[in-house]
């Protein structure tokens, strides 16, 4: 008589979104990394040179940037809080944390829209512009993406696929990735201009 072995142990989950998410988030933190590098060496430059580097004329808003920073990073806990909701199957909290991702993602953009219309700064003027608006625009652009990032993990989640957490998960990852890259930009470009 022959006797059968027992069933393997089961398969690891599949991380690939997860992982691709981690891997988009390093080259995002090397694009801004990248970009705030370049912004430091021409306002060196133009320091060096005599000139000035923000114009004459020129002030950023400090309180929509500020709140830019606190945003994002309540935009983070409201992403955890969603990651943390959906490993849990709660549905109705998961809905509201992402919900609330997308309310600050938003206001963030909202904010920035704010900064551009208050500064009044034509774009071909000065190299502070062009830069102004390259690295602002790109972190622009990514908080876009963010926000249809919540959109997919809302409707992937919330539309029955409740097993599908790493959705989720990868979407937190998103958010602290940007938020680390927002928050050298906030530095470098708000505050020490």
């Amino acid at each position: 008589m022959t006797q059968a072995l027992p069933a393997g142990p089961a398969a690891p989950p599949r991380r690939q979104l997860f992982v691709g998410t981690a891997l988009a988030g390093v080259a995002t933190l090397m694009l801004i990394g990248g970009m705030l590098a370049i912004w430091i060496l021409q306002r060196q430059r133009a320091l060096d040179a005599g000139e000035l580097w923000v114009p004459r004329g020129i002030e950023i808003p400090g309180v929509p940037t500020n709140v830019m920073l606190i945003g994002i990073w309540a935009l983070c806990i409201f992403a955890q809080w969603a990651s943390w909701s959906a490993r849990r199957a709660d549905r109705p909290h998961t809905a509201v944390a992402l919900g609330l991702t997308a309310v600050m993602a938003i206001a963030i953009i909202n904010a920035q829209a704010y900064v551009y219309n208050q500064m009044e700064l034509p774009i071909a003027e000065t190299g502070y512009a062009g830069m102004f608006y390259a690295i602002t625009g790109t972190m622009t652009a990514l908080m876009v993406v963010g926000l249809a990032f919540t959109g997919v993990a809302t409707f992937r989640f919330l539309g029955g696929r409740m097993q599908d957490r790493e959705v989720v998960a990868a979407h937190a990852l998103y958010w602290y990735i940007l938020a680390i890259a927002f928050s050298a930009m906030w530095l470098i470009v708000y505050v020490t201009k």
